[in-house]
């Protein structure tokens, strides 16, 4: 069968329905490299704004699969949905698309969040367009690659839809086994990238710290916020932008820094960034607490630090020197683990140093500076393994490494795709009676059923 490929990235979409013998007749993308990369790897002028293409230039095809802009739904962006002035509007052009061709069938990808967006709102929208403007029977499912053999956490949301209902459809079986993390990685690649110094002394550093915790006590569970070590800024029933410049004088800044004779611009400036930002009440505009999550997380590291100040002090100072606030921060996620920092998957992220069990990869994401860290090699990643993560091993990648792994964090898992679609898809044959071979005593209605 025919099927278009768009918003189509790395491709992985064309890889997964190639790989069940269908015939890519279009596909967009709208970055110059990943377009050039596209025609390369499967050999296909790729179009470059579907925003402006004449819907009935668009070869007829069968099948419509499209990964559309995730930024407008995603935790990580601002949320703006389907007001988003760059993206939000692209799915209204999906369904100008499949309201003109009337495809057999769609399958699209997203992050997770696009279901409870806006309180719903946003999949309502969507659902009311795909199943009463259009007339498809959809079906909608969160998977992710470690339901399926693949040792990679990656929640997406797959909606799937038919002209022609969806009795015959069932969503992939989960596998009760997962691949080892080592089947994916390479022994000594070449064009593997070392671990920088100043991460290595970041890393080294946090090592230190936990091993000044004595080893009969966990290490917490809830992320670790050294700015809050010796801070004494209100943050329960009060927050900082509602307290009085003399109150605050009587507080204490991040690690411990005594506000008292600072102007309050300066004040601000030696408190935490996360409590810098006030968040204002939509309909009042006033500022509102803070969530109970934040005042849970404040708490816990004081006390914290209360209860082992003794012995976290010294390298509480050579932490408060590091220049990136987010590598002050620590998310131990191995709970019960040896300590040793050496022997996890390391990533450093917007909210703070993250140590994760070998068991899993955590989920490719777009920002280059969170490729994950192999702490037993002191290296990341490589491209190829990346790829593989995402079983889009073979294909030709971007020659940066930032730009590849962005790319890789927004490709869809083909092997996920190619389980939906080898079930979804089914071709429609003209087939005469004779060939079925249908006996000629079987009653009408029965006949059509076959």
């Amino acid at each position: 069968m025919r099927f278009i490929d768009l918003f189509a990235g790395l491709g992985g979409f064309h890889v997964a329905l190639e790989n069940l013998g269908h015939e890519c007749v279009f596909a967009s993308e709208k970055k110059e490299n990943l377009a050039l990369l596209y025609e390369e790897n499967f050999g296909i002028e790729v179009n470059r704004d579907i925003t402006t293409v004449e819907i009935c230039d668009i070869p007829q095809f069968d099948i419509l699969c499209a990964g559309f802009p995730c930024q407008p739904f995603s935790k990580a962006g601002d949320q703006q949905g389907l007001e988003d002035r760059k993206n939000g509007n692209l799915f209204d052009k999906l369904v100008e698309i499949i309201d003109y061709h009337e495809p057999d069938y769609f399958i699209l990808e997203n992050v997770r969040n696009l279901k409870s967006h806006d309180d719903f709102n946003t999949w309502k929208y969507i659902k009311d367009k795909l199943q009463n403007r259009l007339g498809y029977i959809i079906d909608d499912k969160i998977l992710s690659p470690h339901n399926f053999g693949i040792p990679q956490h990656r929640e997406r949301i797959f909606i799937i839809g038919s002209r022609n209902g969806l009795q015959h459809f069932n969503w992939p079986e989960p596998s009760d086994s997962t691949d080892s993390i080592l089947d994916f990685l390479d022994t000594n690649p070449t064009d593997a990238t070392k671990l920088e110094d100043d991460k290595i002394e970041v890393i080294n550093l946090w090592q230190q710290f936990i091993e000044k915790i004595p080893i009969e006590d966990s290490l917490p569970s809830f992320p670790i916020w050294s700015m809050e070590f010796g801070a004494t800024y209100p943050f329960e029933d009060e927050i900082p932008y509602r307290t009085s410049s003399n109150a605050l004088g009587k507080c204490k800044g991040k690690f411990g820094i005594p506000l008292k004779g600072m102007s309050r611009q300066e004040k601000f400036k030696n408190l935490p960034n996360y409590v810098k930002k006030n968040q204002l009440h939509k309909e009042t505009k006033e500022e509102i607490p803070f969530p109970t999550w934040k005042k849970h997380y404040i708490r816990s590291n004081r006390a914290f630090y209360e209860k082992y100040k003794l012995e976290l002090e010294p390298i509480v100072e050579k932490i408060k020197n590091l220049n990136v606030s987010s590598w002050q921060k620590f998310e131990w996620n191995v709970q019960g683990g040896e300590r040793d920092l050496s022997k996890y998957i390391i990533q450093f992220r917007g909210s703070g140093v993250r140590i994760k069990k070998t068991d899993f990869f955590p989920s490719l994401v777009t920002v280059s500076t969170q490729i994950p860290i192999l702490g037993w090699e002191n290296r990341y990643i490589t491209p190829s393994e990346g790829a593989r993560i995402q079983s889009l091993n073979g294909i030709v990648l971007p020659e940066n490494t930032g730009s590849c792994f962005g790319a890789l964090g927004n490709a869809v898992n083909a092997h996920i795709v190619e389980l939906i679609a080898a079930n979804l898809i089914i071709e429609i044959e003209e087939n005469n009676q004779e060939d079925l071979d249908i006996p000629n005593n079987v009653p009408e209605e029965q006949r059509v059923a076959i």
